[in-house]
C-alpha cells in the first residue's frame, strides 16, 4: 500500500520520443561541423595556405560557444531528467578544454613555427628545424642536468622538515611560537627571498653575510661565483622557503597519528629510535609520500629565485629549464623555439610523473 508521501519521492524514467533525440543530435552535429570547418579554415589561413580566413579567432570561439551551448540543450532534450544532472558538470569541463585544451593546441603549432617577436613577419611554419636546434643546444640540456641536482635536493629537504616536524610535535616549551616562527619563509615570495637574501645579504661589497664571511678569514666571498657553490646557494634559498610546506604536512600527520600505539610501543620497553623507525615512520609513510611528490612537482616550475639572483650563471651552472625558457622568451624574444622546449619539458615532467607515482604506488602496496 502506498501513501502520497511515498509517491512524492518516486523517480519515473523520462519518456522521450525518437523525433525529439532526432533533434538534440542535429542540434549537436550541426553546430559541431560549424565549428570544425571554421577552425580548419582558419588554421589553413593562417598557415598561408589558402586566403579564405578571418583576421582573428574570434569567430572559431564564438562557433565554440554555439557548439557548447548546443551540447548543454541536447542533454536535456535527449535525456530528461538525466540531462539535467549533467548540467552540473558539462558547463565546467567545456569551460575548462576551452582554458586548458585550446592554448595547449595553439602552443603545439607555435613550437613548430620560427616566430621573433622583434621580426614584423609573424610566425613562419620552419618544420623541424626548432628540434633540431634543441637537440644540438648544450645550454638546454645542461639546465635538465642541473634539473636533477635540483630534484634530487628534495630528500635532504625532507630529512630537515621531518626533523622540525618531530621537534614542534614535542613537548618543548615556546612550541606555538616556534611554528609561527618556522612558518614565516613560506609567507614571502621566492622573488622577495632572491633579493631579501640573494642580493641584499648575499651582496658581495656590502652584504652582513659576505662581512661575516671576511670575519671568519674568507678574504673574497663570492656566493655566486663558482658553478657549485652557486649551485649549492640556489637550493639553500630554495629549501629555506619551501621546508616550512613540508614541515606543516608532516606536523599534521604526526598529530593525526593513534596515540594509543605509540604509548603501547614506550610500554613495550621501545626506545625512542625503535619507536620513530618502527612505528611513526611507516605510519607516516602515505603523508611523507604525499608531501615529497607535491614538492618535487613545485621544484620541477623553479625559476623565480634563479631569474632574480643568477640569470642562470655562471655559465648556466644554476639554471633550471623554466629559468632557460624565460629568458628565450625575455631576452631573444624567440616564441616558436622557447614554445617548443617547454612543450618538450611537459613531456618529460608528465613521464616522470607518471613513473614516479606508479613506483610509489607499488612501493605502498607491497607486504610489510
Amino acid at each position: 500500500m502506498s501513501t502520497e508521501g511515498d509517491l512524492l519521492h518516486t523517480v519515473t524514467s523520462d519518456h522521450i520520443s525518437a523525433s525529439r533525440k532526432q533533434v538534440g543530435r542535429l542540434m549537436v552535429w550541426i553546430s559541431a561541423g560549424l565549428f570544425a570547418v571554421l577552425a580548419l579554415l582558419q588554421a589553413a589561413h593562417e598557415g598561408g595556405r589558402i586566403a579564405l580566413g578571418f583576421e582573428t579567432w574570434r569567430p572559431v570561439l564564438y562557433a565554440y560557444l554555439v557548439w557548447a551551448t548546443a551540447l548543454c540543450a541536447a542533454q536535456v532534450i535527449t535525456r530528461g531528467e538525466a540531462g539535467k544532472r549533467t548540467l552540473f558538470v558539462l558547463p565546467a569541463v567545456l569551460f575548462v578544454v576551452s582554458l586548458v585544451v585550446f592554448p595547449l593546441l595553439f602552443g603545439l603549432y607555435i613550437s613548430f613555427t620560427d616566430w621573433n617577436l622583434a621580426s614584423q613577419d609573424g610566425a613562419q611554419p620552419n618544420g623541424w628545424d626548432n628540434m633540431r636546434q634543441m637537440w644540438n643546444d648544450s645550454f638546454y640540456w645542461n639546465a635538465l642536468k642541473n634539473m636533477v641536482y635540483y630534484v634530487l635536493a628534495v630528500s635532504v629537504e625532507y630529512v630537515i622538515a621531518f626533523g622540525l616536524a618531530l621537534l614542534l610535535n614535542a613537548q618543548i616549551r615556546a612550541r606555538k611560537f616556534f611554528r609561527v616562527v618556522f612558518l614565516l619563509p613560506l609567507m614571502l615570495s621566492p622573488v622577495a627571498v632572491s633579493w631579501m637574501i640573494g642580493k641584499s645579504m648575499m651582496e658581495v661589497r656590502f652584504g652582513p653575510l659576505a662581512r661575516l664571511a671576511r670575519e671568519l678569514g674568507w678574504d673574497s666571498p663570492s656566493f655566486f661565483g663558482t658553478p657549485e657553490m652557486a649551485r649549492f646557494m640556489i637550493m639553500a634559498m630554495d629549501a629555506w622557503t619551501f621546508i616550512p610546506f613540508m614541515m606543516i604536512m608532516l606536523l599534521a600527520g604526526l598529530q593525526a597519528l593513534p596515540k594509543e600505539v605509540i604509548e603501547a610501543s614506550k610500554v613495550d620497553g621501545a626506545t625512542g629510535w625503535q619507536s620513530f623507525k618502527e612505528v611513526i615512520f611507516p605510519l607516516m609513510l602515505p603523508v611523507s609520500v604525499t608531501a615529497i611528490v607535491i614538492r618535487i612537482i613545485f621544484k620541477l616550475k623553479l625559476a623565480d629565485i634563479i631569474i632574480n639572483v643568477t640569470s642562470g650563471g655562471p655559465g648556466g651552472a644554476t639554471d633550471s629549464v623554466t629559468s632557460f625558457i624565460f629568458r628565450e622568451y625575455r631576452d631573444r624574444s624567440n616564441v616558436g623555439y622557447g614554445t617548443l622546449l617547454a612543450m618538450v619539458y611537459l613531456v618529460l615532467i608528465i613521464l616522470f610523473i607518471t613513473v614516479l607515482l606508479k613506483a610509489v604506488s607499488r612501493f605502498m602496496e607491497r607486504p610489510a
